[in-house]
């Protein structure tokens, strides 16, 4: 049994060929309300004259001589019939022209069909038409490829269908035929310039809108690293300082609580030195490569990243602390849920800086941390007495609370600060949880 096998392959570029046909390779065309209104006119004036010239040509005879005594007799359509045929075919031709610019090709289309179906001793009726069409389908028409391909089919159909014994056109229309296309192409080639410069125009506007948006994301970025880098060593650097301060004031008189005092700063040290970690693993991409020089402790490979502080670790936060000199006391209320990572990394934050902002500026003070669970939303308050500036303690610039606020913003999250009526400082944060 012979099997016959037929291959594939040549449907694929066609195919291929009619998928281009369908893509504009152009910026659409904008229209005004001038343009359109001389869409319209041009369709009316055009119909008004055809469809006169098809009225006063029913049943006429028109003899042409073609030679030296030779003569050829042409009839036109007469009757109802043929005046109706002339009519339709007039309004039908004409009455496309209104739309040439927004759907060029479809016009072009249609009057094809309408010429082609014009009788040849009265192509007058739809030939002018046919002229317009083809000019605004090479003109506006934004499917170059399809146009390129409708062009030629129409104008062989058009020109093989014609009669060279009777013209369509009278010999003293010729020159007008010949200058009225040269204008308008010139007029044609005068509008794709445009829509080029157009498209430039809106290509460029979109490129610096773009890159806007990416200057506005790097600058976003560029501050939620800072805001982390802040949170993370401020706090570790202040209890450190504190502690370092505390061990050289009493390393003479009492080594051992200096000693101890030391551990402290070594721990914080070793906390600063984690939490520094996270934040340069989320910057720095896995398989970038082996670190630069001085960056091994940060990024040494085969280290596992710790996850981000949460309300679960406010106990060793209060612990260190404490261990610092400065007196804190803790309160949770309500049954913990549990939370987002990002909601619980801000609570952590909250209590963070408010306690180092304490041991920075108010020296000697006591401090109070209320963490209260709500079935709506999460409270967060730290008190404290008022105390004296620490002798190391610089002016700060808010840059911390500022910090706290965008950060609480992104969960639709609030922060209250001020000083209390019975002397000490406020930090409440208030952040709204999601029903479960």
């Amino acid at each position: 049994m012979n099997v016959r096998t037929t291959s594939a392959w040549p449907a694929v570029p066609v195919r291929r060929a009619v998928r281009d046909a369908r893509v504009p390779t152009g910026p659409p065309l904008r229209l005004t309300r001038r343009a359109r209104q001389f869409d319209v006119l041009l369709a009316l004036v055009l119909g008004i004259a055809t469809v006169y010239y098809g009225v006063d040509n029913v049943g006429n005879v028109v003899v042409r001589e073609i030679a030296p005594g030779v003569r050829v007799a042409n009839p036109r359509p007469s009757g109802t019939g043929g005046l109706v045929l002339m009519v339709t075919l007039a309004a039908v031709a004409s009455g496309a022209l209104a739309l040439r610019r927004r759907f060029p090709l479809a016009v072009l289309c249609v009057v094809t069909a309408a010429t082609l179906a014009t009788p040849q001793s009265v192509l007058r009726l739809t030939f002018y038409a046919f002229v317009i069409a083809v000019y605004s389908a090479a003109v506006f028409s934004p499917y170059r490829t399809a146009t390129l391909a409708a062009l030629p089919v129409s104008v062989l159909l058009v020109s093989t269908s014609g009669n060279s014994v009777t013209p369509v056109v009278p010999n003293e229309y010729v020159v007008l035929l010949i200058l009225v296309p040269m204008a308008g192409a010139a007029l044609g080639l005068r509008t794709w310039k445009l829509r080029t410069d157009e498209g430039r125009t809106r290509l460029a506007a979109l490129e610096r809108e773009q890159a806007e948006t990416l200057r506005r994301a790097v600058e976003h970025e560029r501050a939620r690293i800072a805001r982390e880098l802040h949170d993370v060593v401020t706090h570790n650097v202040s209890v450190m300082v504190i502690q370092a301060g505390a061990a050289r004031k009493i390393m003479r008189t009492a080594p051992e609580q200096a000693g101890e005092a030391l551990l402290a700063v070594e721990a914080g040290g070793r906390a600063a030195m984690t939490e520094l970690r996270h934040v340069m693993g989320l910057l720095t991409m896995a398989g970038d490569g082996e670190p630069a020089d001085g960056e091994g402790d940060l990024t040494d490979a085969g280290t596992e990243l710790t996850p981000q502080p949460g309300p679960d670790q406010l106990d060793m936060l209060v612990g260190r602390v404490r261990d610092a000199g400065l007196p804190v006391d803790m309160t949770v209320t309500g049954p913990p849920g549990e939370l987002p990572p990002g909601i619980g990394l801000a609570v952590y934050r909250v209590v963070q800086e408010a306690l180092t902002n304490t041991m920075k500026h108010a020296s000697g003070a006591t401090a109070r941390v209320t963490v209260e669970y709500g079935p709506e939303r999460l409270r967060v308050e730290v008190t404290d007495t008022g105390g004296r500036p620490d002798a190391g303690a610089a002016t700060g610039n808010g840059r911390g609370l500022i910090g706290l606020r965008e950060r609480l913003a992104v969960y639709d999250g609030t922060l209250s600060t001020g000083r209390r009526l019975t002397g000490g400082y406020r930090v409440e944060a208030l952040i709204p949880l999601e029903a479960p």
